[in-house]
């Protein structure tokens, strides 16, 4: 009976540790202009930027500086 209560306590904390770990998902900024409404550049696992859920097939942190050469602030 208390391998099952040991083995259920393991199994739950393993489980807690995975899910706290990071998910390989994306990581945004919001970007501001003058000449659009503010939107969220976004940093895909594959290294890409993405916006509005599209992949722009270009380097997160090029297309972020492309945007500040323009006149966008990103990351406020």
């Amino acid at each position: 009976m208390h391998r099952i209560y040991y083995s259920t306590i393991f199994f739950l904390l393993l489980l807690t540790v995975q899910s706290c770990g990071e998910d390989g998902g994306s990581s945004c900024v919001t970007c501001t202009s003058s000449l659009t409404p503010n939107f969220e550049v976004c940093e895909e696992s594959s290294g890409n930027a993405s916006v509005n859920g599209q992949d722009t097939g270009t380097p997160y942190n090029a297309y972020v500086s492309g945007l500040e050469e323009a006149g966008t602030s990103c990351g406020i």
